[in-house]
């Protein structure tokens, strides 16, 4: 039995915990929308696509704005920064706000002050 790839040569995953900031309410489809387009801007394509940042859906509270954005760990700081950089979102003014830096998701989900 052949592995895909070996456990040692997988990239680690570092989440991003965030908060947006905003007036009215905002739909998970909105957020996704505006962070690939947030990352292109600020990473360029090689960037975007070394940082392998991805928005965890299952994760995305609508009533409290927050979210989870998995990245590699050397890509964090790019990553946040590019996030900061968001400030609307369709006709919403947004701003993005990171609670917390995890390797896991239990550990970002107790900066959120959640159990499960």
């Amino acid at each position: 039995m052949a592995l895909s790839s070996l456990p040692s040569q997988r990239e680690k995953k570092m989440y991003v915990v965030f908060k947006v900031h905003s007036q009215g309410a905002l739909q998970y489809h909105m957020v996704r929308a505006a962070v690939p387009d947030a990352l292109l801007d600020f990473l360029g394509e090689r960037g975007t696509a070394a940082a392998r940042a991805r928005l965890v859906k299952n994760l995305w509270n609508a009533r409290e704005r927050t979210g989870f954005l998995q990245t590699t760990p050397k890509a964090v700081d790019p990553v946040k920064v590019a996030l900061a950089l968001i400030h609307q979102i369709g006709e919403e003014r947004v701003a993005f706000q990171t609670l917390r830096v995890s390797g896991t998701i239990k550990a970002g989900k107790g900066a959120l002050g959640r159990k499960r």
